[in-house]
Parts: structure tokens; C-alpha cells; sequence
């Protein structure tokens, strides 16, 4: 429990910190190019949820959004109480991942009503959608969190 509430705590400050930095220095919507054709910063605040959905929801209805954030931060809970009991130091690592991705996002959605993005990542017109600190970490921690849950155990000794 100690490394996943550590991890999530650095992943939440990096996130936060990186979001702060990305909100004082770029304009929305202007690329600020970091490796030509393929990498640029560009300021996104994002209503949706991952990669943009629901991102046209009415700004009245966006509280929505924030509550199916909610929901799936507390059924990750519920997954962590099974998971980290026996899960070991990978299970551990990767929903601190998680859950300090889940929270920064969450804790934009409070303040600004939309989660900020920055990180722009395209080739020639193809753009994947802007996405953060948080989401990269997410990102991970469910991949790691997969490749722990599908791979077989070994057989513990009795």
C-alpha cells in the first residue's frame, strides 16, 4: 500500500506541476514544435473524458463527466483492495500509476471544468489527441496492470 500511495503521490505532483508550467507558458491551440513532424506542446483544456469523448457534452451536463470519472476511480478502488493483498510490487506500482493519474485529472476537472492537455503527438496531419502527465501514467499503470492480471502465476509453495 506504501508504494502504491508514493507512486501516485509522485505521479499527481509531476502531473500537477507540468500542467501549472504548460498553463504559464503556452497560448490554447498554438503548437510550440519540441522534435519537427512529430512532437509539439499545444494547450488543450479538454471537457471529455479519455482522448476526448463526451467532449461535446453541454457545459451544464458536464458534471456527468466528472461523476463517471468518480465512478471509475472508486471501482479502481474496489479492484486495489482484491488486487493488493497478494498482487506484489508490480500490482502496486502500477495502480499507484493509476490512481495518481485518475486524481490529477480529477483535480482539473474541479477547478476548470476540463482536464488540461499539452502534449501533441502527430505525423503530418495525423494527430493523436492531446493527452498529459496523467494520462501517459494511466496509460501504463492499466497496460501493467493487464500484463500482471493475463500472465500465469507460479505456484506459491505450501
Amino acid at each position: 500500500m506504501r508504494l502504491t500511495l508514493a507512486v501516485g503521490a509522485v505521479v499527481l505532483a509531476l502531473d500537477q506541476v507540468t500542467k501549472l508550467l504548460a498553463l504559464a507558458r503556452l497560448s490554447p491551440g498554438l503548437p510550440v514544435s519540441v522534435v519537427d513532424g512529430v512532437l509539439a506542446l499545444t494547450l488543450v483544456l479538454n471537457p471529455g473524458l479519455a482522448f476526448g469523448m463526451l467532449g461535446t457534452v453541454p457545459p451544464g451536463w458536464r458534471w456527468v463527466v466528472a461523476l463517471l470519472s468518480l465512478g471509475a476511480l472508486c471501482a479502481l478502488g474496489v479492484l486495489a483492495l482484491q488486487l493488493l493483498p497478494g498482487g506484489g510490487w508490480g500490482a502496486a506500482f502500477a495502480l499507484g500509476l493509476i490512481f495518481g493519474g485518475a486524481v490529477g485529472n480529477l483535480f482539473d476537472r474541479w477547478r476548470f471544468g476540463a482536464v488540461v492537455d499539452f502534449i501533441d503527438v502527430y505525423w503530418k496531419t495525423y494527430h493523436w489527441p492531446a493527452f498529459n502527465v496523467a494520462d501517459s501514467a494511466i496509460s501504463v499503470g492499466v497496460a501493467l496492470l493487464a500484463f500482471r492480471l493475463l500472465s500465469p502465476h507460479p505456484a506459491r509453495p505450501a
